[in-house]
């Protein structure tokens, strides 16, 4: 059998690393239907009675609280949850905001499987979470692609979905006005994509300026992209973040063809994340049978809620290593954080800790 998964305890500033690749959702075919979601499970070579987790004695009712489970019945229910968190941050003031979590099953979620479907995902989960948000509050999103070819292509796919929901309007990063060398490349690249005339441009264009700019489908490179456009369109107009995966950008920050480590110092230590999922699988080796014990965990946020992680899974399994012992210290390694968790005085905000 399996043992239940629960977000508990509150998050701190360590390591995605030690933390739980997501175990299979159900396919997203359309956010229409409902598609239920597989339980997070904690495999092992013998059958062990099932225990579910309930970490936190809070009620569910009050938001600050946090969740003692969090086992959306389908997709729908999942962007529902993250346009209430959006809500609730816009509330609260905040300008620069996160959202991440799996758009696909863990076997081709992001990059790594193919990335047309995963580009599709974002925008069908966008547009859903952007419909979500009106029915809450009055709110003109721009959905911001990478370069023109991106917008093209969307807008040609999703076209009803857009013409669906009023105020909305489509940019692209190209948009910024950019120098005779930027805008030379530019002009071999829409040749060679075959970038001929938008039969819709223009047709999503509000007359108001956007009160939310959403960027979506970004490469690490395009990072300083979005931001030249968040201070040419965007200084003091809430922007969001949607499904970057940041965590893994940020770590190709510094090397050669990417920009600087400065980028996330200066501009994405902005961003709050304000519903966050991110689920990792873990192998652990023990003296007796099975002897490998496969588990997950999960590292969880839904704002206004605090950070919550799974770190009580193995005090159940009861293969909890003793603090500070040699044991603890082999399965963690020597290193536990990255660099952008650790050079916290270079930081000009902390709000992505917040």
């Amino acid at each position: 059998m399996a043992i239940s998964m629960a977000f508990s305890s509150p998050y701190t500033t360590s390591s995605l690393h030690s933390l739980p690749q997501l175990f299979p959702l159900s396919p997203l075919f359309s956010l229409s239907k409902t598609r239920s979601l597989r339980r997070y499970t904690v495999s092992v070579s013998q059958p062990i009675t099932t225990v579910p987790i309930r970490c936190s004695n809070k009620t569910d009712s009050d938001p600050k609280a946090g969740v003692s489970v969090y086992k959306p019945k389908s997709y729908e229910v999942l962007v529902t949850d993250a346009a209430n968190s959006l809500a609730y941050a816009l509330d609260d003031g905040k300008t620069r905001l996160e959202i991440d979590f799996p758009p696909l099953p863990s076997n081709i979620s992001s990059y790594k499987g193919s990335s047309d479907e995963f580009i599709d995902a974002n925008i069908q989960l966008v547009l859903a979470v952007v419909r979500k948000l009106r029915e809450k509050k009055e709110s003109r999103a721009c959905i911001v692609f990478p370069d023109k070819p991106e917008k093209r292509r969307a807008s040609e796919i999703f076209k009803t979905a857009l013409d669906s929901i009023d105020g909305i309007s489509i940019g692209s990063l190209d948009d910024v006005p950019s120098g005779p060398v930027t805008t030379f490349f530019r002009s071999i690249r829409d040749t060679l994509d075959f970038d001929f005339e938008d039969d819709n441009e223009g047709r999503w264009e509000s007359k108001e300026s956007p009160s939310l700019y959403i960027f979506i489908n970004c490469s690490t490179r395009e990072l300083a992209a979005i931001e030249k456009y968040v201070e040419k369109f965007a200084p003091s107009t809430p922007t969001l973040l949607f499904n970057l995966e940041l965590d893994t950008l940020r770590a190709d920050l510094g090397l050669l063809g990417f920009p600087t480590k400065d980028l996330h110092y200066r501009f994405l230590s902005q961003f709050v994340p304000v519903f966050y999922i991110r689920i990792r699988e873990y192998s652990k080796t023990v003296a007796v049978a099975p002897y490998i014990v496969n588990y997950s965990g999960a590292l969880f946020r839904q704002y206004p809620g605090p950070w919550q992680t799974k770190e009580e899974l193995l005090r159940v399994l009861g293969l909890q290593e003793e603090e500070g012992s040699s044991l603890q210290f082999l399965r963690r390694g020597y290193k536990s954080s990255t660099w952008w968790e650790e050079d916290v005085e270079l930081e000009s905000s902390s709000a992505w800790r917040s």
